[in-house]
């Protein structure tokens, strides 16, 4: 029996329960079982099933490495899936968004819907036939220097229906019927040599702190909730917020008969019939980005005019110095800008409080409002969960290395997602990562030598092949070296 064998017989199917398992002692009363199981995962852990994660392991598979991706959600892409508005389509032409290895097909539009995306993610997961594990949030994930591998410990939630007798009723589900549910909480450790960070830089919602919010009498709802304007037709509402997302949902507001107010700064979609993102990129090539910034902004005022007359002040900084800077996104008007010149779009400074049905304005204008829309985009949640702080910046969880060097940390650790230039960037990062394991630590043919347990085993297929049967924390058996 050879030595990968000899691993693959240990694996067993028992479960283990930590924390008094079901009971809570003679009465039978316990409603809460906790299990714990751990794995040692052959490929990377990819922690997030959106497109990003998606890219990283498609982008392993196609170099014959097995990975497991870990998704918090029931979905994958569960941000386009479950948190976006009905209307939306990518800002950017599909030549810029599409995932490697697979173009978008021929017949989709040039900017495509969000079913025409989602579509595509669908499609591009099952040509790679890649299957996340769902409903797994991850906890938290550490590098142990003992072991030399990566540890993340994930948990899923279930509930089991069970006689209503002697449960405790502070932490179970009753129903009218007499049935109680029983919360079973699954926490697995997965161990592996490398990790790959995969929620991106959208990961959570951003909510602004905005003196007397708490106060507002109306409703309150961000973007990731937000679906269409017919519930707030005829309102007035107020939306926070400036970037692309604001822009569109005013146009869908408008278009169910609300009043919208916004503060923007907006760039044509589209300048000398090609997209404005396009013609940035092939600028890039040949010049500077203080010149093509000012190359962008003059061919703005051609094309919309002076929008300071309508309350629209330009940063100081062009589109591209400020998203490099300040990771903000340009906006690029898909029609919001002609409804703010026929006065339809309100624009309003900048906020300074609100109150029960009103909100006062920097200039000291006061409005009432009946609703207000959070157009304050998302944000990292990664050092939450990830205990490391060496890659990642504890402010804002994002890499402490600009792009395009913040895809690689160190003993295994990927960033991909955080480039802050959309699905661009994250494709370019994901065919990073895979290059990088693959050359160092994967290709069989390249003896490359680790410390301690970083070692070279080309494995080509299930990716989990190791359950401890214990309830301490055991060292995972480790390959040897490859001679």
């Amino acid at each position: 029996m050879n030595y990968l064998q000899e691993i693959e017989g240990k694996l067993v199917h028992d479960k283990l329960t930590e924390g008094g398992g079901c009971g809570g002692g003679g009465g039978g009363g316990g409603d809460t079982t906790t299990r714990i199981r751990r794995i040692w995962v052959r490929g990377p852990i990819i922690v997030g099933a959106g497109p990003s994660g998606l890219a990283a392991a498609a982008c392993l598979k196609e170099k014959g490495i097995p990975s497991l991706i870990l998704e918090r959600a029931n979905c994958i892409a569960s941000l386009w899936q479950l948190k976006t508005y009905d209307r939306l389509r990518l800002h950017l032409p599909k030549q810029f968004c599409q995932l490697p290895l697979m173009p978008f097909p021929s017949n989709f539009p040039t900017y495509p819907t969000k079913q025409h995306f989602l579509d595509y993610l669908k499609a591009y997961s099952n040509r790679f036939d890649l299957k996340p594990i769902f409903n797994m949030k991850v906890e938290s994930a550490r590098f142990d220097h003992r072991s030399g591998l990566w540890q993340v410990k994930a948990s899923t939630t279930t509930a089991a229906a069970t006689p209503g007798a002697g449960l405790d009723k502070k932490s179970t589900n009753n129903h009218d019927d007499g049935r109680t549910e029983m919360v079973i909480t699954t926490t697995t450790e997965y161990v592996s040599q490398w990790l790959i960070v995969a929620t991106g830089e959208n990961a959570e919602e951003s909510v602004p702190e905005i003196e007397g919010i708490e106060s507002f009498g109306g409703p309150i709802v961000h973007t990731s909730s937000y679906k269409s304007g017919e519930i707030f037709s005829g309102k007035n509402v107020l939306v926070i917020g400036c970037g692309n997302s604001g822009m569109e949902v005013c146009l869908d507001l408008c278009n169910y008969n609300a009043r919208p107010s916004l503060v923007v700064h907006v760039l044509p979609q589209e300048m000398l019939g090609s997209s404005t993102f396009g013609l940035s990129m092939w600028l890039l090539k040949w010049l500077p980005v203080w010149l093509v910034d000012r190359f962008l902004l003059l061919m703005s005022r051609l094309l919309l005019g002076d929008t300071s007359k309508l309350g629209l002040t330009r940063p100081e900084l062009g589109p591209l110095q400020l998203k490099s800077i300040s990771g903000k996104t340009p906006v690029l008007d898909v029609g919001t800008l002609a409804k703010i010149k026929t006065g339809e779009i309100k624009v309003c400074k900048a906020i300074k409080r609100l109150s029960l049905h009103a909100a006062e304005f920097i200039d000291g204008k006061v409005e009432t409002f009946d609703a207000i829309i959070l157009a304050t985009g998302y944000k990292s949640n990664v050092m939450t969960w990830l205990k490391e702080t060496k890659m990642f910046n504890e402010k804002n969880g994002m890499p402490r290395k600009g792009t395009p060097n913040g895809w690689k940390g160190e003993l295994g650790l990927y960033a991909v997602g955080f480039t802050q230039r959309g699905l661009l960037g994250a494709s370019a990062d994901a065919t990073r990562i895979a290059q990088d394991i693959y050359d160092n630590c994967w290709n069989p043919h390249h003896h490359h030598n680790h410390s301690n347990t970083h070692n070279s085993v080309p494995f080509n297929s299930n990716p989990i092949i190791y359950y401890s049967s214990t309830n301490n924390h055991p060292t995972p058996p480790t390959p040897p070296h490859i001679n």
